[in-house]
């Protein structure tokens, strides 16, 4: 049966035509799997005395006073009243007639949130109707859909074009395919595809509200499955597309690899060298590996990523290493370049703020085939041309949107080969994350720390016992120990109530005689950045004043204090990560979080989370519960996981389900594949070239 056109609708012209282009709406059936983000209860009236601030609610009463109060900009300001008490309604982008049509004994409906104001409860542009007939109008039968939507287009349209297509599919001109196996839609015993869209359009009055805005309704977890899976296989897809694609075999074992590891510090742990043998078998292949590696903050991830590229070197091909920030990519820099030196060889450097005849530099000798290339975005950008690209090491990948960390791996020669990639992260995914968000990948951890490490003593104290925190930094620094003081601001606001990073220093230069103070952020020069660290590194600054810069790609074995100011305004896997900066070398070391009382139950959660474990895939899983998967992931990674019913974290009960059904439908059914991706997501999966 054909799918019935936009334009057969009554009201859709080609203005209107193109806005819901706006919302990749371009048939009847994309229009039904538009789905309202809310529902407002216009089934029944409020008494106005029984309001409270941030109930949404329908109230009917008579205008006792309107008025157009001109301060510092002019409002209508209506009072309303239906014997039971009085609300006012505040409208600031109004027309001179309304006042008419509003004025002393209009009876009013209105819909809208309720708020405390200066005199009383109060709404502000509540959606409204004159009652004018007797007996008044009658009330709605279910609850009212609230569409997500674009400028011009307002809901009483949207309401108009759903039903419309909810008409043709009770009338069987438009038939929904059922993509969901018949075995698994009885085993979990879910209702119809059509009866599920039926019921999120336009709910019954006397639905259960409560579960339709939390999306637990059976209608929703129905659909929540299907976009789901429909993820799940377009990751999939995404990953088999690039596995068709041929690659460099790098199966050489060269000196280079001996030479490095007899040269290093330390000895490499268990987990370190599983990683990097299960990293060698897939650079042996004929198609590109496509290899996450998670690994907690300290784990040894930058020698495994050493040991791939000098696999490429060994084997004639080049290997860039991308961060997302200026100072991780440095760090790479400077560990590969003192890792290196022995074998007389030097990494090539490229970020944003390489310009000139140095870049020019650069990037002639990327083209020319220079063997290790680090750098920060800029290696993604127009202009940057590899000679012989065979490895691609994208750090913290998650901080890089999905088209911009597959852009690099088009950098490649006009060659058929497509380089191998590998995507390190040291912030632990959850396994019910990654099931979607990284379907497809192959994925190694590296689930063991460095030998002598101790597990980090974490406490959460008020700020109001700040003095004996800045006494204990004292008598750390007295015992040549080293210690960094976090705060969350450069300078301060007004906005933000939280000690800014420039105060603080100064305030410990003052408070500790005796104790050196250093002092990083973010827009600091890179050339006094890195003089900072330099500094701190050698011992020469004790105690380091910086911003949330620090959070990756800074390691000082000898300090082993660290204050989180402001503690309740992170994020778990933020706090996870600063907290890993200490702790790095072989004393016991100690992390503070200073939080400014009173706190939220969602911020005292996320620290009794971090004083009970040190565990990463344990915190994770958490920071999803808490803040959803676009936070975990990083916003930038977000374009593939714009749901539109289910969620990660919520419907985790549902991700279990996933793999094997996606599978069997890979295997039995591709055309049904197709169909599930081309309903929920369209082609965003078809880009950078693959």
């Amino acid at each position: 049966m054909t799918v019935p056109a936009l334009r057969e609708l009554h009201g859709v012209g080609p203005q209107l035509a193109a806005s819901l282009g706006q919302l990749d709406i371009h048939t009847v059936q994309d229009l039904l799997f538009h789905l309202p983000f809310r529902y407002e209860d216009r089934t029944r009236i409020h008494p106005i005395g029984s309001l409270y601030p941030g109930a949404q609610v329908q109230v009917e009463g008579e205008v006792q006073h309107s008025a157009i109060v001109r301060a510092r900009r002019s409002m209508l300001v209506i009072v309303l009243s239906d014997g039971t008490g009085h609300i006012t309604l505040r409208f600031f982008h109004f027309r001179a007639a309304q006042k008419q049509q509003l004025s002393r004994g209009t009876r009013l409906r209105c819909y809208g949130e309720v708020r405390t104001g200066f005199q009383g409860l109060e709404m502000v542009h509540p959606s409204y109707k004159r009652i004018l007939n007797e007996p008044d109008e009658a009330l709605s039968d279910r609850l009212t859909p609230v569409y997500p939507s674009v400028e011009g287009l307002g809901q009483a349209r949207w309401l108009k074009l759903s039903d419309q297509a909810l008409a043709l599919l009770e009338q069987h001109s438009l038939v929904l395919e059922e993509l969901l196996p018949e075995d698994l839609r009885g085993k979990l015993r879910m209702m119809s595809l059509e009866a599920a869209i039926h019921y999120i359009h336009r709910p019954p009055a006397g639905a259960d509200v409560a579960a339709l805005v939390e999306r637990r309704h059976p209608a929703q977890q129905r659909l929540a499955l299907e976009e789901l899976l429909a993820h799940n296989l377009s990751m999939q897809q995404l990953h088999q597309r690039q596995r068709r694609f041929r690659a460099p075999v790098m199966d050489r074992i060269s000196v280079l690899e001996g030479d490095f590891i007899r040269h290093l510090p330390f000895s490499l742990t268990a987990a370190q060298e599983r990683v990097i043998d299960e990293i060698h078998r897939d650079l042996a292949l004929r198609h590109p590996m496509q290899r996450l590696v998670q690994g907690d903050v300290g784990s040894g991830k930058t020698v495994v990523a050493a040991m791939a590229a000098l696999r490429a070197m060994g084997n004639g091909y080049q290997t860039a290493i991308t961060a997302p920030t200026e100072l991780l990519a440095e760090q790479h820099l400077r560990s590969f370049t003192e890792w290196l030196k022995p074998m007389n060889m030097k990494p090539t450097w490229l970020s944003g703020k390489v310009t000139g005849k140095a870049r020019q530099a650069a990037l002639k000798a990327i083209r020319e085939g220079v063997p290790l290339v680090i750098g920060t975005h800029a290696l993604m950008q127009e202009g940057v041309q590899f000679g012989q690209l065979g490895l691609v090491i994208v750090d913290e990948q998650h901080r890089f949107g999905v088209h911009q960390r597959l852009s690099l791996l088009d950098k490649a020669s006009e060659t058929s080969l497509h380089a191998h990639q590998l995507i390190m992260t040291a912030t632990p995914i959850p396994r019910t994350l990654a099931m979607t968000a990284y379907a497809g990948l192959e994925t190694s951890v590296i689930g063991e720390l460095p030998p002598g490490r101790k597990p980090v003593t974490t406490v959460a104290i008020s700020n109001s016992r700040r003095n004996e925190v800045i006494a204990r930094v004292a008598a750390a620094c007295a015992q040549g120990k080293q210690a960094y003081w976090v705060c969350t601001l450069i300078e301060e606001s007004d906005v933000v109530q939280a000690q800014a990073a420039q105060d603080v220093a100064l305030e410990l230069q003052t408070g500790l005689s005796g104790v050196c103070v250093g002092l990083i952020h973010g827009r600091m020069k890179a050339v006094d950045k890195q003089e900072i660290m330099d500094r701190f590194k050698q011992g020469g600054i004790q105690l380091l004043v910086a911003t949330t810069v620090i959070e990756v790609g800074v390691d000082v074995p000898n300090a082993s204090l660290m204050i989180i100011e402001n503690a309740e305004r992170l994020g778990l896997a933020q706090l996870h990560q600063l907290r890993g900066r200490v702790g790095r070398g072989e004393q016991q070391a100690s992390c503070v979080l200073m939080y400014n009382p009173p706190i939220g139950p969602l911020a005292r959660q996320r620290l009794d989370i971090l004083r009970k474990t040190s565990d990463g895939f344990q915190i994770a899983e958490k920071d999803l519960e808490l803040r959803g998967p676009g936070e975990v992931l990083g916003t930038r990674q977000t374009g593939m996981l714009q749901f539109r019913v289910a969620d990660l974290a919520r419907d985790r009960h549902l991700l279990e389900q996933i793999p094997p059904v996606a599978d069997r439908l890979s295997r039995e059914n591709p055309e049904q594949v197709e169909k599930l991706v081309r309903r929920w997501i369209g082609d965003s999966t078809r880009f950078a070239g693959v």
